[in-house]
């Protein structure tokens, strides 16, 4: 059954609980992050009449605290995979352990069901992990499995060990994300709209969400208001396309947020369509509060331009930058994604790009290629690495263009680095 939820929606009176596994990987950073789509499912599911909770494997491993509301999480140092065996790094568990994890489900009321979500296709390691000792410890309940992975690999997700796989995007719930669930919260989340109109060869978001829709004002509001009321200082929005027809939704819903929220942060991890910040929208994300600005240049190189569908110019990137600067926004808070790991760009094209966005006032920000399954690009790339089609953990952004493609050489993967980031390099 591709798309469960029929099934879900028809429950009532059912104890339901979620779970967000562990990571596995090389290293694993808190972006705001947290299971949006669980999230809003077990709402809905509340809202339907049923008992739910949630187990979240990162957020519950603890971490020292980061900047506006973020966590380093807890981690323990792993055997690697054998894909894995051959590269120089270390491999870490991110979240619960077994004894914890166990331990969480048996101190909790027996589920009749158990939803378990999931992210980057290679990071399944975690998720069969934790699907083992869910039956191992509640063998009764049955496990649903959605999220991006199934999605995106239905045929290896049918190895995870759960009774149920949702393998067709599930539209956004319209129900409050149940943050409530979490014993405490410093950040929320948003969406104010679904899907995205452009077409990037490396990016699953029309994948993902296949039609892009914007969300009505006042769920918007009420999902923030509650949020806030939970403890939330710091926002951080979630769409694909935030800026996309922005005078008739994102700037008038900024201003309506900065007036009922004005002590509020916002956040775009998210990197934003640098040719939608005129001077009007820039101001408004200033004096709506926003403290991290994010922007998708990717490159100026002819690859990136190519791989992105000539979604940014460097012309536009420099007018955005300017806007930004000029209205207040100070130089750590302009951070811009510049993609590495194409097929066919080196080291002197990213290098050139991080000047460029050096010498605008702004930070550059590396984003290793990851060969996403179903994208344009993944067929271009299993062309030249058929393993990567067969095994996901091959398709991990830390090791891929260094270890896997070798566009470039990880001596030089790490001058890319230096140069984006100066001061941790001296």
């Amino acid at each position: 059954m591709p798309d469960l939820s029929p099934m879900l929606y028809s429950l009532k009176g059912k104890r339901i609980l979620g779970v967000n596994p562990p990571v596995r990987d090389f290293a694993f950073f808190d972006l705001w992050a947290k299971p949006m789509g669980l999230l809003y499912l077990l709402g809905r599911l509340r809202d339907l009449g049923n008992n739910v909770s949630l187990i979240d494997c990162v957020h519950e491993a603890g971490g020292k605290q980061k900047l506006f509301g973020r966590r380093v999480p807890g981690k323990f140092e792993i055997p690697k995979p054998a894909p894995y065996a051959h590269i120089p790094r270390r491999y870490w568990h991110f979240g619960l352990g077994r004894e914890e994890l166990v331990s969480r489900l048996k101190g909790m009321p027996l589920p009749d069901l158990v939803l378990v979500t999931s992210s980057m296709t290679y990071w399944y390691p975690a998720l069969f992990w934790a699907i083992a000792i869910i039956r191992a410890t509640i063998p009764s309940a049955p496990v649903f499995l959605g999220g991006s992975y199934p999605v995106l690999c239905p045929e290896h997700a049918r190895r995870s060990g759960a009774d149920f796989l949702q393998t067709e995007t599930m539209p956004l719930p319209a129900a409050l994300p149940a943050m409530d669930l979490y014993e405490r919260i410093n950040y929320g989340i948003t969406m104010t709209s679904t899907g995205c109109f452009g077409r990037c060869s490396y990016c699953a978001s029309r994948l993902l969400w296949p039609h892009h829709s914007k969300r009505e004002f006042r769920d918007v509001f009420a999902e923030v208001s509650f949020q806030a009321g939970l403890g939330a200082t710091d926002i951080a929005f979630y769409d694909d396309a935030l800026l996309e027809g922005k005078n008739l939704h994102f700037i008038p819903l900024c201003s309506s947020l900065k007036t009922m929220f004005p002590d509020l942060r916002f956040h775009t991890p998210n990197g934003l369509n640098v040719s939608e910040i005129d001077m009007e929208c820039a101001e408004t994300m200033y004096r709506s509060g926003f403290s991290t600005i994010r922007l998708s240049l990717e490159g100026t190189d002819p690859e990136n331009f190519r791989a992105s569908r000539g979604k940014t110019t460097p012309e536009q990137y420099a007018g955005a930058v300017e806007n930004l600067r000029s209205v207040g926004f100070a130089p750590d808070q302009i951070e811009t994604y510049v993609l590495v790991g194409l097929p066919g760009q080196g080291f002197e094209e990213v290098a050139k790009t991080i000047g460029f966005v050096q010498s605008l006032g702004a930070r550059a920000k590396i984003a290793q290629l990851s060969p996403i399954p179903g994208t344009d690009l993944f067929g271009e790339i299993e062309k030249r690495n058929p393993s990567v089609a067969e095994e996901p953990l091959l398709q991990n952004n830390s090791i891929f263009c260094q270890y896997i493609s070798k566009t470039l050489l990880p001596e030089e993967l790490q001058k890319i680095k230096n140069l984006a980031n100066p001061s941790r390099s001296g």
